[in-house]
């Protein structure tokens, strides 16, 4: 018999053994073995879930860069790991999976420290999982791999299936959801790479759980209120034989959230504006000095050259025109500067925006600043406002500025075509 001394730290020999070709062999194996024996009550703890069992194991086992040796036993370990569901029904099924791996093995020429190293691994599947090696912890993380993933919710239910058909009492929803957010809040993976790829959607699926098991514990108990049901879900649980405490939080505002995403905002929408004015500000430059040009040089030389009298009208208005749209995004809009003490406390002025208040004295602005600063509802509806309509006036804005450049773009484009023209056909 194999002692329970993990052995890890293999000493180095000189071996002949084809580990891959060896681990090729252990799979055609475990796949010849699960079409022979079959179980239609094992609806999770079936091939699939062993080929997945695998395929994390070599996943995580890679990360971890194993030399040929370890990870050929701890990859022969995933295949057999479940193996002994299909022989006993009972809790003792890991040490039937050791021996079948042990028997399998013992004509394969590795050696006795390997056997050893399979058989911890296997047994270190046993819930709960205690491992203690490497490649130990590499293959709990593997077994419970879709903890972590997407595939979590399916995966339970087909264990819960799975409990019902063998008699498992506590395979009713409620109760055996319970179980199960017990088994996330309890587990822990073990491999640091395991932890950093699947903590996050692990985390994100406990709260789904406790989400919709409150929803289901209120539905069956209308009466629970929002302060008191963390007792009556407990109660309620009890009575099923499986108690989990799920306290209902209130939602708390995320004060520094919210002020944080205004900031920002605001920040973002002054450069954008800026960028608008800075290429409003070219535009206008830049056909403003054709125009300037043009119309000095039109007047000069127009009886010599009145065959390019029409493409320059048409340059010049193209300059215009681009000049004044540019110009109407720049420029201005204000209002009369004057809020009224109604306006206040109907909360419908915009205490943050100058043309508000402009017209107003201190002390009637301070007034109103004060009972805004008072009324965290009428703040934040203030910063949303002014966020909004900072939107808005952006909008108009570019939206001219795109006029003003389509404008330019196309027009330039057909001044060249007539200059062109004018040139060739009427010189």
């Amino acid at each position: 018999m194999l002692s329970g001394t993990q052995v890890i730290n293999q000493p180095a020999i000189e071996s002949t053994i084809n580990y891959e070709e060896l681990l090729k062999k252990v799979e055609d194996h475990i796949s010849i073995f699960y079409k022979e024996h079959t179980d239609i009550n094992l609806f999770y703890h079936n091939y699939a879930h062993t080929l997945e069992v695998i395929s994390n194991t070599k996943l995580i086992a890679n990360h971890y860069q194993l030399d040929d040796r370890l990870y050929f036993n701890v990859c022969a370990a995933a295949c057999f790991h479940d193996t002994g569901n299909y022989l006993i029904n009972n809790k003792n099924q890991e040490e039937k999976g050791v021996e079948l791996a042990l028997a399998f093995l013992s004509n394969s020429g590795i050696e006795l420290s390997d056997m050893e190293v399979i058989r911890n691994c296997i047994m270190a599947t046993k819930m709960p999982q205690m491992p203690t090696t490497l490649a130990e912890k590499i293959i709990c993380d593997a077994d419970l791999f879709n903890l972590g993933t997407t595939a979590f919710s399916e995966k339970n239910k087909l264990l819960k299936k799975e409990e019902k058909a063998f008699g498992n009492n506590t395979a009713d929803s409620i109760a055996w959801r319970a179980s199960s957010i017990r088994l996330l809040e309890n587990h822990t993976y073990h491999t640091d790479y395991c932890q950093l790829l699947l903590n996050k959607e692990k985390a994100e699926n406990l709260k789904k759980l406790k989400i919709k098991q409150q929803e289901k514990l209120k539905k069956n108990q209308p009466h629970v209120g929002f302060e008191n049901s963390s007792n009556d879900i407990e109660m309620l649980l009890s009575k099923k034989g499986d108690v989990i405490n799920i306290k209902p939080k209130k939602k708390k505002i995320p004060i520094k959230g919210i002020e944080t995403m205004f900031k920002i905002t605001a920040a973002k929408n002054i450069r954008i504006s800026e960028m608008a004015d800075s290429k409003a500000h070219i535009m206008i430059s830049v056909n403003s000095i054709i125009l300037s040009v043009v119309l000095g040089l039109t007047i000069k030389n127009i009886d010599e050259h009145r065959n390019l009298v029409i493409p320059t009208i048409i340059l010049m208005m193209v300059n215009l025109s681009t000049i004044i749209y540019a110009v109407l995004a720049t420029r201005p809009k204000i209002t009369n500067g004057l809020f009224t003490p109604k306006d206040v406390e109907n909360k419908t002025v915009n205490l943050l925006y100058f043309g508000s208040f402009y017209n107003m004295n201190f002390k009637e602005y301070h007034e109103g600043l004060k009972a805004m600063m008072a009324d965290a509802e009428f703040l934040y509806s203030t910063l949303t406002k002014d966020t909004f309509w900072q939107g808005k006036v952006l909008g108009r804005k570019y939206r001219l500025l795109r006029t003003s450049y389509t404008i330019f773009l196309y027009g330039i484009i057909a001044v060249v075509a007539a200059f062109a023209i004018s040139i060739i056909f009427f010189n």
